[in-house]
């Protein structure tokens, strides 16, 4: 277990739902990966690299709603600008597997 952290230690990380609108091979990466945008809503359209080859198709991610922390520094990822965090948890097999919310909701919505 990590380090206990208070109330306002976790309002400071900004989790939100957004909708992937775009999906490209990143063949720079150093393990296989995807670059993406996302729809954040009022929030605009973000971009971020991931490492989820494994379990995910382009085909598949594409539309798809996922959760992610929005208010990290950007992060230079070999040629590519990653501005947000997409969330997920290894699965029995160490492949990455997408968290997100059970039903559809409105692109930027904050989870609480």
């Amino acid at each position: 277990m990590k380090e206990e952290i208070t109330f306002e230690d976790f309002l400071k990380v900004d989790i939100r739902i957004g909708t992937v609108i775009e999906v490209n091979d990143f063949p720079k990466a150093k393990k296989p990966a995807y670059q993406l945008k996302i729809d954040f809503g009022a929030l605009g359209i973000k971009k971020t690299s991931a490492q989820i080859t494994d379990l995910y198709s382009k085909e598949e991610l594409l539309h798809k709603q996922v959760s992610a922390i929005v208010n990290f520094k950007p992060r230079q990822i070999a040629n590519f600008m990653s501005e947000v965090l997409i969330l997920g948890i290894y699965n029995t097999e160490g492949k990455v597997v997408l968290l997100q919310a059970s039903k559809e909701v409105k692109n930027g919505e904050q989870i609480r």
